[in-house]
């Protein structure tokens, strides 16, 4: 990584300013992890809870959501391998939205303790990926047996992330009138795992 490419320690959501297509994508996907867990960091099971208007949509279901994208993703998606044992004892047989309904009843270490686990996996094997054959490197997921690439598997984790940050900032703003694009410089998750 050059010096442009590197991220300032109390910024390091920041995407580099210049840099490989990697380092960019890359950018891109863990400046929108940073943001949702800032916009969902700091709650108790109330705040986790809250949701708007008719929307049973929740900052603790987003969490617990997005920690399961992310090892269904880079688990299963990537390598063909089984979803880690924080999903061992998953209700998906009797409800196909399991990791939404059952956050309701997880506390808030829990759902912390997911998303940030989900997260460090995901980015270990995303660097070891990439170092063993860049974004064209093809992943284990197929379709008509052509199988998809590193990079399509990285942006459509940007995708959705977009979507549910964008929830996220919604939600947090309702919770306690949190807004920003972006957490404050120096800014480090102050729950969780």
């Amino acid at each position: 990584m050059t010096d442009a490419a590197q991220p300032h320690d109390d910024t390091p959501w920041e995407p580099p300013i210049a840099g490989r297509e990697a380092e960019q994508v890359l950018g891109a996907l863990d400046r929108l992890r940073w943001t949702f867990r800032w916009k969902a960091d700091g709650l108790d099971a109330d705040g986790l809870g809250q949701h708007i208007g008719a929307s049973t949509l929740t900052l603790g279901r987003l969490l617990k959501h997005l920690a399961v994208a992310e090892d269904h993703t880079f688990q299963v998606k990537l390598a063909g391998d089984p979803m880690p044992d924080d999903w061992a004892d998953n209700g998906w047989d009797d409800d196909d939205d399991w990791e939404l309904t059952s956050a309701d009843s997880d506390d808030p270490a829990t759902l912390y303790g997911f998303w940030d686990r989900a997260v460090e996996r995901s980015r270990a094997r995303t660097a070891a990926v990439l170092a063993a054959g860049g974004l064209d490197h093809p992943v284990h997921v197929s379709d008509e047996g052509r199988h998809a690439s590193v990079r399509r598997l990285l942006l459509d984790t940007i995708e959705e992330y977009g979507r549910h940050t964008g929830h996220a900032d919604l939600l947090r703003e309702a919770v306690d009138g949190r807004v920003g694009e972006d957490p404050p410089p120096g800014w480090r998750p102050t729950s969780g795992g």
